[in-house]
């Protein structure tokens, strides 16, 4: 703290002399601006990014695998397929559950698309899906009103349901809606619970159908194969997906490779069925989201770089300019250090002041690309301290040489010069 106001003269030198060029000064930090802004626009756009696949693969569970049917495009194809391979079936959930270790839990799921519900809705018609109990604890629901139907509920095939939040308020508004009865195509079914709002993510992934839990009608497994199976459906899948929760410690990829081996054992390499596990799809993204990350770092550098570059031009401008200057404070007792602190002071200022505007450019460029965009972006902490940090040190790498040749001028010749 004592050497402190030592250094007060170099500052007042240095406000001064930047103040005295002021346009010079305002370009000389545009580099340093727009290098700090593109920094801290594109680690917000990484972060954003970040937060989007985590709000994804908490959506699928980490220690989940799940396993979905692939829908075949044509009528041809379908039938191409069941020629070699019946598709996901009651079957294959058995020799999962009988044959795999590591196992918590699991439920395969039977899905339908309503043509008509009551009371009538003016959005979609919510998605009807027919599970076991396991459902809740796989995928880490949870109940804010009423309950979860139970194993009994799902062998007596009994015409309960459980609403997402956003299908309890599209069909029954905003009252409690626990036994109250709602119309599914021809079959009714009463209200027994209501889950807690889940967070969306707006990623999906190829092979894989992400359906936020809000916006369901979710009914005992039972209940919709006898109440809503079409009797039609003989081309289709006996189920459509299977839930699957491995137990602490299990690893879920090479559990998921042993699911993967059965099923293709029995489907004789039809292509019917994707194995997805989240915990895989976790490090796959966090590899190309660190790749993305690097990538957008070095281009935003770049004009870091630039600014650098025009922080020494404008240095060694102003030691030509000063060399008087610098000629005569020699003369009167100044040390080369003093110079190089001097002029490394002022180089420091332009990108201290130069960061601090960047950091507010960058900040509204986030929110310009997320509105023009639609892509979430995150401004960290982190992006603003590494963007902020990297600018003053260029300021400080890029001012070392014109404050270094400033101090070895020759007093004498410095004068002298005109």
């Amino acid at each position: 703290m004592s050497a402190l106001p030592g250094y007060f003269p170099e500052l007042f030198m240095g406000l001064s002399s930047l103040m005295a060029h002021k346009l010079r000064s305002l370009l000389t930090m545009l580099g340093m601006i727009f290098g700090v802004g593109a920094v801290v626009a594109m680690l917000s756009i990484t972060a954003g990014a970040q937060k989007e696949m985590m709000s994804y693969i908490d959506l699928l569970g980490v220690n989940n695998i799940i396993i979905e049917a692939r829908e075949a495009v044509d009528r041809n194809e379908l039938q191409a397929r069941r020629a070699v391979s019946p598709g996901l079936t009651f079957r294959d959930f058995r020799a999962i559950s009988e044959n795999v270790p590591g196992l918590d839990s699991l439920t395969p799921r039977k899905r339908f698309k309503p043509i008509k519900v009551l009371p009538k809705t003016s959005q979609e018609v919510p998605l009807l899906i027919g599970v076991e109990p396991q459902f809740l604890d796989i995928n880490n629901l949870r109940i804010v009103e009423g309950r979860f139907f139970t194993d009994e509920d799902n062998r007596e095939s009994a015409p309960v349901c459980v609403l997402g939040e956003s299908a309890k308020v599209a069909l029954l508004g905003f009252e409690p809606a626990v036994g109250k009865y709602v119309k599914v195509n021809d079959a009714w079914l009463q209200v027994v619970g209501v889950l807690a709002p889940q967070a969306t993510a707006d990623t999906q992934m190829e092979g894989l159908e992400v359906a936020s839990s809000n916006y369901l009608v979710i009914a005992p497994l039972n209940t919709v194969m006898r109440r809503f199976e079409d009797p039609n459906s003989y081309l289709k899948d006996e189920i459509d997906g299977i839930y699957i929760k491995v137990s602490q410690g299990t690893d879920s990829i090479e559990t998921a490779n042993v699911v993967n081996a059965i099923l293709a054992s029995t489907h004789k390499g039809a292509g019917d069925f994707a194995v997805t596990v989240p915990a895989g799809l976790l490090e796959q993204k966090r590899r190309t989201q660190f790749i993305f990350s690097i990538v957008m770092i070095c281009i935003a550098g770049i004009s870091l770089l630039v600014g650098g570059i025009g922080i020494m031009n404008i240095m060694l401008a102003t030691v030509l300019e000063r060399t008087r200057e610098i000629g005569i404070r020699r003369a009167i007792g100044a040390r080369q250090k003093d110079i190089v602190r001097q002029f490394l002071t002022e180089a420091v200022m332009i990108s201290i002041l130069g960061g601090l505007i960047g950091i507010a450019f960058g900040f509204s460029l986030s929110r310009i690309i997320a509105a023009a965009a639609g892509w979430s972006t995150v401004v960290t902490t982190s992006s603003i301290a590494v963007a902020f940090g990297v600018s003053v040190g260029i300021g400080l790498l890029f001012g070392i040489y014109p404050a270094v040749q400033a101090a070895k001028l020759d007093p004498i010749e410095a004068i002298r010069y005109e």
